[in-house]
């Protein structure tokens, strides 16, 4: 088996702990075990210098308030959205909460710095989603993304609590800083923040790790920005004038 299908089973298993009615045959407590038995083989191969039993159970201790924090967004997506009709079809159905939930959990190794495994995870459910959501992003409770295609959040993104995005949005690095010969500096603050109670309509796009919506605004579908925007603002494009013309 592969290492990338060795991590789909442990993405399995985690989804089985956070949502065990959905996901897998296992109890969560039965989930749980296998994630530690999973992570901590990988870990062990890939941080050979690292104890490996010793970050599995800092995992395993966040792994409570996971559960919250996707909890908190099960909740958003049924309360956004009128199509909802419960939060089990949330759970089941939604795309958003899928790459979300995987999210939370990729974080949480992306914290305690364990390479490969988290990006790997983000990548699964990017292409099963379409969602791309990079695990060193910080995203707050009762997140909500919906539809969902085509949304990119990079690494360095902050995002505050309540936030909702729609499909096609990007909050992306403007551009990249390079050192003396030419290659490209890492670890630097890339991507913009969002704060609280933030509603990001489809294919807009934020970039650069200056920018900052401020809470309570509205953000326009289609819109270009790349610079901050100030609490309870409303921004979007003057809209096009169309053109009708009778057929025949």
């Amino acid at each position: 088996m592969t290492l990338p299908q060795r991590i789909a089973h442990i993405v399995q298993h985690g989804l089985a702990a956070l949502h065990p009615c959905v996901y897998g045959d296992l109890t969560a407590r039965g989930a749980v075990g296998e994630i530690a038995a999973d992570l901590q083989k990988e870990i062990a191969l890939l941080c050979p210098n690292r104890d490996a039993k010793e970050i599995v159970d800092e995992f395993l201790a966040a792994l409570h308030e996971v559960r919250r924090l996707v909890e908190t967004d099960v909740q958003a997506a049924y309360d956004g959205d009128p199509a909802a009709t419960s939060r089990m079809e949330v759970v089941m159905a939604y795309p958003g909460l899928y790459a979300v939930t995987i999210h939370r959990l990729a974080h949480v190794l992306y914290t305690l710095k364990v390479p490969i495994v988290p990006r790997v995870m983000s990548e699964l459910a990017h292409s099963k989603t379409g969602i791309d959501i990079h695990p060193g992003a910080t995203i707050g409770e009762r997140f909500f993304i919906d539809h969902g295609t085509g949304v990119v959040i990079g690494e360095t993104t902050i995002i505050g609590r309540n936030v909702r995005l729609y499909q096609g949005v990007t909050l992306g690095g403007l551009s990249f800083d390079k050192d003396s010969n030419g290659a490209l500096v890492k670890g630097l603050k890339r991507h913009p923040n969002i704060e609280d109670n933030v509603v990001i309509y489809a294919n807009a796009t934020i970039l650069g790790g200056d920018t900052t919506i401020g809470h309570d605004s509205e953000i326009g579908g289609n819109v270009w920005i790349k610079e901050s925007v100030p609490p309870y603002s409303r921004v979007y494009n003057k809209p096009p004038a169309p053109v009708i013309k009778k057929i025949g």
